[in-house]
C-alpha cells in the first residue's frame, strides 16, 4: 500500500523530544540543588494546580491509586462500609476501596458511558458510605443527580478524576465536587510525567490535614509522628516537569478538542458507530478528550483493518469491565456496560498527532465502513 503511515496509539518518545532542552535543564537544576523530596518544586506545582482547579488544597502523591487510598483513609472509610463505583473504570478505582477494607459495589453506565445515577440508587444500602464517580476519558460525569442522591441518602461523593484534569461540568472542574478528587500523571495522561505520579485535592480543611499526615509517614508539620501513615509523595523532579508542562496545558487541551471535533464531524454520519459527545454538542460539559473512545459495529474487524494500515488502536482495559473479574468475587449483571465493552474502541488521541495523521485515521475508518 502506497503512502501508508505508521501511527502509534501514543507516542511516548515524543513526550521528551518535543521539549528535550527544557527537560534536560530542569533535570540538571533539580539534581544540582539536591532537591528530591518535598521541596520547593513540589510546593510550587501544588500551588499552581490549586489555582488551575480553583481548589483549596492539593497534595502531590506517588500515583493515582495511592491518591484514592489516602482519600478514603482520610474519610475513615473501611471495614463494613460500601462504596459505589462504576464497572466502566480501571481496576484501581475498585481496588482502592478493597485495599482500605471496604467493599466496592459496582454499578452500570448511562448514555455517555459514565456512571448511571439510576443504577447508583439501586445499589444503595445501609452500608453505603460514598459514591465514586469516575470521570472516564476526560469527561466530567453529570454531577447534579449524583449530588442529589448524596444529599438524599446522606452519602459522601469521592471522585476518581485520573483521566479528567481540566474537564468541567457546569464550569466546575472534575475532582472538586466531592470530599476529595484524585488525578493521575501517568505518562499517557493529558498532563503526564516521566513515570508514576498523582495528586489528591480537597476543599475540606480536616480532610486536607489528614492527607498531609497520611502521605508522609504519619508526621505532622513539626515532623512528629502522630498517627500511622505511609510514604506516598510525588517526587520533586516529576513535580518540576509537571510544573513546566502545566504552563502549556490549556493549549494541549484545545488541541485535543480540535482533534475530537475533526473525528466527530468525520464520523457523525456513520450509522455503525456511536461517538462520544462532541466538543460542541453539550454546553454543560467541557471535555478534554484524554481518550477518544467510540462504540463500533464489527469492532474487531475495524481494529484489524486499522492495524493493517499502520494505525494502532486500543480496547481500553483489555476489554474487561471490573465486574467481569470473577476471581475478585464479582457476580454482577450490568447490561449497558457489557454492551459497551463488546463494541468499544479508542482511536489515537494526543497532542503529538499532526493534521496529516488525523486525516489518515479519518480516511481509514471511513474506508472500512464503505467496504
Amino acid at each position: 500500500m502506497t503512502n501508508q503511515l505508521t501511527i502509534p496509539f501514543f507516542n511516548y518518545p515524543a513526550l521528551f523530544k518535543e521539549n528535550e532542552n527544557e527537560f534536560v535543564a530542569i533535570f540538571k537544576d533539580v539534581c544540582t540543588r539536591g532537591a528530591y523530596i518535598l521541596q520547593k518544586d513540589l510546593f510550587d506545582f501544588e500551588e499552581n494546580l490549586k489555582s488551575f482547579l480553583k481548589v483549596k488544597h492539593v497534595f502531590g502523591v506517588a500515583d493515582g491509586t495511592n491518591a484514592i487510598i489516602l482519600g478514603l483513609k482520610a474519610l475513615d472509610i473501611g471495614p463494613g462500609d460500601e462504596v459505589i463505583v462504576p464497572s466502566h473504570t480501571y481496576i484501581a478505582s475498585a481496588a482502592s476501596v478493597a485495599l482500605v477494607g471496604a467493599k466496592p459495589i459496582l454499578c452500570d453506565i448511562g448514555y455517555d458511558n459514565l456512571i448511571d445515577p439510576v443504577s447508583v440508587e439501586s445499589k444503595i444500602t445501609k452500608k453505603t458510605k460514598a459514591i465514586m464517580p469516575v470521570h472516564v476519558n476526560g469527561r466530567t460525569c453529570t454531577m447534579a443527580p449524583l449530588e442529589e442522591l448524596a444529599k438524599k441518602y446522606d452519602l459522601m461523593i469521592v471522585e476518581d478524576a485520573a483521566q479528567a484534569l481540566g474537564s468541567k461540568y457546569k464550569e466546575k472542574s472534575a475532582g472538586t465536587f466531592g470530599k476529595f478528587g484524585t488525578f493521575s500523571f501517568y505518562p499517557a495522561k493529558v498532563l503526564g510525567c516521566f513515570g508514576d505520579g498523582g495528586a489528591i485535592v480537597t476543599n475540606d480543611d480536616e480532610v486536607a490535614n489528614q492527607l498531609s499526615i497520611l502521605r508522609d509517614h504519619g508526621r505532622d508539620e513539626n515532623g512528629r509522628v502522630i498517627s500511622w501513615g505511609t510514604n506516598s509523595r510525588l517526587d520533586n523532579l516529576q513535580a518540576a516537569f509537571l510544573n513546566f508542562k502545566l504552563k502549556t496545558f490549556d493549549q494541549d487541551i484545545l488541541k485535543r478538542r480540535e482533534i475530537a471535533r475533526q473525528y466527530h464531524e468525520a464520523f457523525v454520519d456513520i450509522k455503525e458507530i456511536d461517538l462520544p459527545p462532541g466538543p460542541d454538542t453539550d454546553s454543560q460539559h467541557f471535555d478534554i478528550y484524554q481518550n477518544y473512545e467510540m462504540a463500533a459495529n464489527r469492532r474487531d474487524e475495524l481494529k484489524s483493518y486499522l492495524q493493517e494500515r499502520g494505525i494502532s488502536t486500543i480496547i481500553q482495559w483489555a476489554g474487561t469491565p471490573v465486574h467481569h473479574f470473577k476471581e475478585l468475587g464479582f457476580n454482577d449483571s450490568l447490561p449497558e456496560t457489557e454492551k459497551f465493552f463488546k463494541r468499544c474502541l479508542m482511536l489515537p488521541m494526543n497532542v503529538s498527532l499532526n493534521n496529516i495523521e488525523v486525516e489518515y485515521v479519518i480516511d481509514s475508518v471511513r474506508s472500512f465502513y464503505k467496504k
